[in-house]
């Protein structure tokens, strides 16, 4: 979720339902470089919480150092991110490139633990590719060295994002009678349908969503309603989509500046309109326009013309 969980990100996220959050995932090298960019990342408010703070990294004694940063900042969790399958970050045995060397995991796990008085968490893969899916005897290890919480995203990391996740394997993790800390599930949930599947089939104490969350906060208060009442609630209404990326982009602009904020929340854009019926015109302009006066009245001029779309949303 790198340039994504970011706090105008997050604080959509939590008032649309979510439990617990993480932030983008911050470099250990630059942290103990005090590179801007990743100091930057360590901002977190009082209305995120609880919230944790995920790091990565490749050498031992960086992440050691920066978890003790990272404690300084005062976040409920510090997270671990052993799951990441991008090439220039896994490919420097960093995130799920260090499932390559489980016993270096494992003490760099260690360490971290032993650094901080916050609880610590892991979120990884079932392993490196097929024949080293070793997540059941991994989830042990991690946990004898003090992990407080471990999320798996059912993929190898030579699967990257392809495929259909495989969540039996986070079931026997759950289910393995060693196993006391709680297991979250992470995969391919894009809908409350799949998310009361995955809980009810598999046992997970909870769920993990990434994707699916990008320009549409709303899939957690879906999903809550459709596990309290098993009925599902109508899509977000047009004025509420708008209303969502005015949000965005105004606490995107106060926390990045101009910028960065016009870039960085173009992302979210094509999410927050979905499914709307002749939208390309105005999904082009939202994401070429460049100063924030040109998007915002953008936005009031998609809300007064699409204001009868609702129904068809519906």
């Amino acid at each position: 979720m790198e340039d994504v969980s970011d706090p105008p990100f997050r604080a959509l996220c939590k008032e649309n339902g979510a439990d617990v959050m993480y932030t983008e995932f911050i470099s250990s090298e630059g942290l103990i470089r005090d590179a801007a960019k990743s100091v930057q990342k360590l901002d977190i408010f009082e209305y995120e919480r609880p919230v944790g703070i995920q790091i990565f990294g490749n050498e031992i004694s960086s992440m050691r150092e920066a978890a003790a940063i990272t404690e300084e900042a005062n976040p409920d969790i510090i997270d671990i991110n052993y799951g990441c399958p991008v090439k220039n970050v896994a490919c420097k045995g960093a995130g799920a490139g260090i499932l390559q060397d489980i016993p270096k995991m494992v003490s760099m796990t260690s360490e971290i633990v032993k650094a901080v008085n916050k609880p610590v968490t892991v979120k990884t893969r079932l392993g490196w590719d097929d024949n080293t899916k070793y997540i059941v005897d991994v989830a042990e290890r991690l946990q004898d060295v003090g992990i407080k919480a471990i999320s798996i995203h059912g993929r190898t990391r030579k699967q990257m994002y392809k495929g259909q996740a495989d969540w039996s394997l986070i079931a026997e993790v759950k289910n393995n009678p060693r196993i006391h800390i709680p297991v979250f599930g992470n995969g391919d949930v894009d809908t409350p349908e799949k998310a009361l599947e995955m809980k009810n089939r598999y046992g997970v104490d909870g769920i993990m969503i990434g994707r699916a969350s990008i320009g549409y906060p709303w899939i957690f208060n879906e999903i809550k309603h459709f596990f309290a009442t098993g009925e599902k609630l109508g899509p977000p209404s047009m004025a509420e989509r708008v209303n969502a990326c005015r949000k965005h982009l105004k606490m995107a602009l106060e926390w990045k500046g101009e910028k960065l904020g016009i870039f960085e929340t173009r992302r979210h854009y094509t999410n927050y309109f979905k499914g709307i019926p002749h939208f390309k015109e105005y999904r082009t302009q939202l994401v070429t326009t460049e100063k924030p006066e040109a998007v915002f009245a953008l936005l009031d001029e998609i809300e007064k013309r699409f204001q009868g779309v609702d129904s068809v949303l519906a």
